[in-house]
């Protein structure tokens, strides 16, 4: 199967899907949006970079979040679904990494201290990869579209 864009726009009208793929856009952007406008968590996360050593303190600090915002947007609208999804897969997995490595509970308010949440958002972000956008997805509009 050769890989192109039309292929990885390709989507079928799938329900469990679309829902799927909106609760994770939901969880990204609402994640980088309480970033910016909590200071809780905005000194949380300050901590998390902190502690787990993350390079780059400053450019992850203010650039994460609106990288998290975008790719919400791009997986509510599912515009490019399966790449955005992909796009969730390295900040999941440094996620974990802090889970992991920051034993200062404080520095997860709003999560548990486990990585229960990154791991669900790799396993939600592994089907949209697989299968696409799903209902109410642009993707899904596109393909349609490319079929007639």
């Amino acid at each position: 199967m050769e890989l192109t864009i039309n292929t990885l726009r390709s989507t079928k009208a799938d329900v469990t899907l679309g829902i799927t793929r909106i609760i994770l856009g939901m969880m990204f952007f609402s994640t980088g949006i309480m970033k910016y406008t909590f200071p809780m968590l905005w000194e949380a996360w300050s901590g998390q970079l902190t502690h787990a050593n993350i390079p780059f303190y400053t450019l992850n600090l203010y650039m994460v979040p609106i990288v998290e915002m975008t790719i919400g947007v791009l997986l509510l609208i599912g515009f490019h679904s399966r790449i955005s999804a992909f796009m969730v897969l390295p900040l999941m997995a440094v996620a974990t990494y802090v889970h992991l490595i920051v034993g200062d509970p404080t520095l997860f308010p709003l999560q548990p201290d486990e990585p229960i949440i990154p791991i669900v958002a790799i396993l939600m972000a592994g089907y949209v990869i697989w299968r696409g956008g799903g209902s109410w997805s642009k993707d899904l509009k596109f393909s349609k579209f490319e079929r007639s």
